[in-house]
């Protein structure tokens, strides 16, 4: 059996400290809190779980608060969560199974992060993140925004999810301000700092600087290969935002050049088609998303929904304007097995019945 650390940096997260904590504190043997300036009442929280709560002035550098918990760490793993993450009851007695049997071998552990979930609990977006850690490998944090550890040795995948439920209603300006002062301060960019940087200028809709940004990480070699197919497809919403669709479409076909195709990229294949009546291009292209295979393993993002449910939404919305009904109401049935409750299921559902 192996012994975790779980390690958190936390500010003015009294609001969901205790439902994170509560969800975990029977599945880790420590807890370790470092707190970067809270106002409120997190810190007050986090003594009713811990006794090992630190602080740590913030200077916009996440890697280094993370360092700074792992450091106090005392088990054989470090294990990290944000303060808007869960486990789940299920999730937690698979991982309690997991480190009975483990014999802490692995160096580095990844597990599920599903950073989306629909209405129904279901995961919408997820990927696999380097969750627990070996402390006695002395991993550290990099990168001052979107901060990664650099894995080597041996690498476990277990199929256990932590999920995240951000309480947050507006997208703010912290992490594009941090990227700006790296700007100004003459600090070298990595290739995965340009590519998250490049993100934050779209998420803020500074479309032309995003698309500059997009051009120079492609342009080095050391770019991780699906961060450079999702900025193809970045760079493609840019120049949208931008009116500038044939680019765009360019952008689109241009990162199928770094990787097969994930049903994300088929399906915004299918949609700039789709969005212009070109209908038998475009179910081309949502065909294709169904024969898609997924790229867990290799750390990309995934978009469940492009993997079944928005492919048959959108081919029955093509067949029905090629005029083939038949089809389309298979393309319906079809997304109902993958999301009954389904706002575009439920909607089509009602248009069948009255047909």
């Amino acid at each position: 059996m192996v012994t975790v650390s779980l390690c958190m940096i936390v500010k003015d997260e009294e609001a969901v400290l205790a439902r994170c904590l509560d969800s975990v504190r029977e599945a880790v043997d420590e807890i370790v809190i470092v707190d970067t300036g809270s106002v409120d009442q997190t810190k007050e929280i986090g003594r009713q779980y811990t006794k090992k709560i630190y602080d740590f002035p913030w200077n916009d550098d996440f890697a280094s608060a993370r360092n700074a918990s792992f450091a106090h760490a005392e088990m054989d793993y470090c294990m990290w969560l944000d303060a808007d993450d869960v486990m789940n009851k299920a999730e937690r007695e698979r991982f309690l199974r997991w480190k009975e049997q483990a014999d802490g071998s692995a160096d580095v552990v990844m597990m599920k992060y599903a950073a989306g979930l629909d209405e129904q609990g279901k995961e919408t977006f997820c990927y696999y993140r380097e969750r627990l850690l070996r402390r006695a490998k002395g991993f550290q944090w990099k990168g001052r925004v979107h901060e990664a550890i650099e894995t080597r040795g041996k690498v476990e995948y277990l199929d256990i999810r932590v999920e995240h439920h951000s309480e947050k209603k507006q997208y703010g300006d912290r992490n594009l301000r941090i990227y700006q002062r790296m700007r100004e301060e003459g600090e070298e960019f990595s290739a995965r700092d340009l590519f998250y940087y490049a993100r934050e200028l779209y998420y803020h809709k500074r479309y032309e600087e995003a698309v500059g940004c997009f051009l120079f990480f492609l342009d080095r070699k050391d770019g991780f290969p699906e961060n450079q197919a999702e900025a193809c497809r970045f760079a493609a919403y840019s120049l949208y935002g931008l009116g500038r669709e044939e680019e765009a479409l360019k952008f689109l076909y241009k990162g199928l050049w770094y990787r097969a195709p994930g049903g994300e990229l088929c399906c915004d294949l299918g949609k700039h088609f789709a969005d212009r009546q070109m209908w038998e291009q475009a179910v081309f292209w949502y065909e294709a998303a169904l024969h898609a295979r997924k790229k867990e393993e290799n750390g990309g993002f995934v978009q469940e929904e492009c993997y079944g449910y928005v492919p048959y939404v959108q081919l029955c919305l093509c067949h029905s304007h090629m005029g083939d009904a038949e089809k389309a109401y298979e393309c319906h049935k079809m997304s109902g097995k993958y999301k009954p409750y389904g706002r575009e299921f439920l909607k089509n559902e009602e248009y069948f019945r009255n047909m």
